[in-house]
C-alpha cells in the first residue's frame, strides 16, 4: 500500500454501525467498509455540491414543499446525468487502488448503492440546506 492509500484510510471516519462480515455480498461489504465511510468523508463536499446544483437551477428548490423537494433530490442525483457524474468523482476519488480496482469490477451495482447512500445523505440534510438559504 501506498503512503497516499494509507493517508485515504487514515482520514476516513469510523462508523460503527456499517458492520462487515463474512455472510454479506461483495457488494454490500464494499458498501459498509468503503462507500459508507468515502460519503460521510465528502459529506461537506456533497452539500455544497448539491447547493450549486440549485442555484444552477434558479433556487426553486426552496418554492416546493418538502415532500417534492426529496422527489427534487432523488431526480436530480438519479436522473441528471452530469451531475450524477460529478456526484461519482467526488467519492470514487477517495478509493485507494485496491478499492478502484474492486469497483470496477461490478460498477453498475455499486453506482447504484452509492448514489441512494448519496440521496439519502442530501435528503436528511435539508434542513442544513433550508438554513444556509435563509441566512
Amino acid at each position: 500500500m501506498d503512503v497516499r492509500d494509507e493517508y485515504l484510510l487514515h482520514i476516513r471516519p469510523e462508523i460503527p454501525s456499517a458492520k462487515v462480515s463474512e455472510n454479506m455480498s461483495d457488494e454490500e461489504r464494499f458498501q459498509n467498509a468503503t462507500l459508507r465511510p468515502v460519503i460521510k468523508l465528502q459529506h461537506h463536499l456533497l452539500i455544497e455540491a448539491f447547493k450549486n446544483y440549485i442555484k444552477k437551477h434558479k433556487n426553486v428548490f426552496f418554492e416546493i414543499s418538502i415532500e417534492r423537494r426529496l422527489i427534487y433530490i432523488d431526480n436530480a442525483i438519479h436522473k441528471d446525468q452530469k451531475f450524477r457524474n460529478s456526484l461519482k468523482g467526488m467519492i470514487i476519488g477517495q478509493f485507494t487502488v485496491n478499492e478502484y480496482l474492486t469497483y470496477i469490477k461490478n460498477s453498475s451495482a455499486l453506482n447504484k448503492r452509492m448514489m441512494n447512500l448519496v440521496t439519502q445523505r442530501i435528503q436528511y440534510s435539508i434542513q442544513l440546506l433550508e438554513q444556509d438559504y435563509v441566512c
